[in-house]
């Protein structure tokens, strides 16, 4: 049975966090709603778009998907989903998972993308270091003290995304030129399907030349 006071409100949404982002206070809300409460947000810290501020990463969309599942099985699944996605990607980490987090990342995604490892925000011990996911485990491993605290993984999107996404983007720009002018059918298939501005203007010029020459 639930059962939800004006202290335990007061004392969940007045920590250091922004509750229902990640954390399950997304039940709290709803427990209090369903008691007659009003649940009204205030403004506070959002450890994902701190780390995010200091990044540096890309100007890219970002995509934010909290944490992994704790199992390796299951974590690695999930990544493999993300793998191809041409999105920054946000993640939280506890801090005894982080190392085997990163190396699971390396290998799912490739140990060349860059990740920025962002732990301990706006405390004593702040940390933001940036290197290839197939040096991150290694860092992390060298100090202990580098594997305390709260952790934001940030890592960059996929520079080619996979053919099943490649095949899409395509399919809607094969299909927009056939009407619109080609810098048009562009900036709507890029819209349409997040994919990467200067890979589907190439191939939007190759489609046109190789419409023109069968043209001639």
């Amino acid at each position: 049975m639930w059962w939800v006071s004006a202290e335990m409100i007061r004392s969940c949404f007045g920590s250091k966090t922004t509750m229902s982002a990640s954390d399950p206070g997304a039940i709290v809300v709803a427990k209090a709603r369903a008691g007659g409460f009003r649940v009204v947000p205030i403004p506070g810290a959002n450890a994902a778009v701190t780390a995010l501020s200091a990044a540096g990463i890309s100007e890219a969309p970002f995509l934010f998907a909290g944490f992994l599942p704790a199992k390796p099985a299951a974590r690695r699944k999930a990544l493999e989903a993300l793998s191809g996605l041409p999105y920054t990607l946000v993640l939280y980490e506890a801090p005894h998972r982080v190392v085997e987090c990163l190396e699971d990342m390396a290998v799912v995604l490739g140990p060349e993308r860059v990740v920025v490892i962002a732990r301990e925000l706006t405390k004593l011990f702040e940390q933001i270091h940036r290197c290839r996911l197939g040096e991150a485990a290694g860092w992390l491993r060298a100090d202990a003290d580098r594997q305390r605290g709260e952790f934001v993984l940030i890592v960059e999107g996929s520079a080619v995304p996979k053919e099943g996404a490649k095949a899409d983007w395509e399919r809607v720009l094969t299909a927009l030129l056939a009407e619109l002018p080609l810098a048009q059918a562009v900036k709507l298939a890029c819209k349409a399907t997040g994919a990467r501005k200067n890979a589907v203007y190439a191939r939007a010029l190759q489609l046109a030349r190789a419409r023109k020459a069968r043209g001639s």
